[in-house]
């Protein structure tokens, strides 16, 4: 009798953890979810400080492909100009090379799948960042330095990235500052991908890109064209990217500056910083 009461207790106890176990995963998944949703999703949730209080972004690379020091500080100062997020955190991740001579966007999900830390986490807002070993598999298409694929997500093609700045005599920092900016912009909801336009500036030929000349998230600088619903967690057969930005994109960009120093590389235009502000920006 005292074996079996002794066997009903630890079975009762093992069902309890075998629960507590499956409440854990369950929590977790449910974490996970709100950042695998459609490019901008948490546009006012990065830009203001309702739900979130602090921002933390994962930086994961390929050992040998991590982004410049500057490149770094210029993005935290970016977002503190247009976002309330004066808390932020940026970690980094180094990773195995993915051994692909090209990647594509369903791979580099599976990628982030496997390797991303940083998630929501109470009032904590995570972002991740893949910096690539191997560049675009669409690059038949031109050189593709960035793309955004999620409303916390995007990914930089290193390589590309060097190739170019070497090819036309630019600061690396330089060409990686323009791409994640730029692809930042589409997290913030630019241009109607989450924070609605005050006034109307989309161009109707580029969706999802500004069409006053000179800016950041410009039409004119002949991004790729995708739909703005495309979202990997809700149409899971397929992925597609908000925004490619290439290498003629970033040179228009370049080109419409008088410098080339970090600080005046690239800016948005005030259509776009009044989006911003209206929906929960500084």
């Amino acid at each position: 009798m005292r074996h079996l009461q002794i066997w009903t207790i630890l079975l009762c106890l093992g069902l309890v953890f075998s629960c507590k176990k499956s409440d854990d995963s369950s929590s977790e998944e449910a974490a996970k979810s709100a950042n695998l949703l459609a490019i901008g999703k948490s546009a006012n949730d990065i830009l203001s400080n309702d739900t979130f209080t602090k921002l933390k972004i994962e930086i994961a690379y390929v050992t040998g492909f991590r982004p410049t020091r500057a490149t770094t500080i210029v993005l935290e100062n970016y977002l503190k100009t247009y976002t309330f997020k004066e808390d932020i955190e940026i970690v980094f991740n180094e990773l195995p090379s993915p051994g692909k001579e090209t990647l594509t966007l369903e791979e580099i999900a599976d990628l982030e799948t496997e390797n991303r830390t940083v998630y929501n986490d109470g009032e904590t807002l995570g972002v991740y960042i893949y910096f690539t070993d191997a560049p675009s598999s669409s690059d038949d298409e031109g050189a593709t330095l960035g793309a955004v694929y999620r409303n916390t997500t995007m990914v930089i093609y290193q390589p590309t990235v060097r190739r170019i700045a070497v090819r036309n005599i630019i600061r690396e920092s330089v060409v990686e500052t323009a791409t994640i900016k730029h692809e930042f912009g589409h997290l913030l909801g630019l241009v109607d991908l989450g924070s609605t336009p005050v006034n109307e500036h989309e161009d109707p030929e580029s969706e999802n890109h500004c069409n006053i000349a000179g800016c950041l998230m410009g039409a004119e600088l002949q991004f790729s064209r995708v739909g703005k619903s495309s979202s990997y967690a809700e149409e899971n057969d397929w992925l597609k990217s908000a925004c490619s930005f290439n290498e003629k994109s970033l040179l228009k960009i370049l080109k419409s500056s008088t410098s080339k120093s970090l600080k005046n590389t690239t800016s948005l235009d005030d259509e776009c910083i009044l989006d911003l502000k209206s929906n929960g920006g500084r």
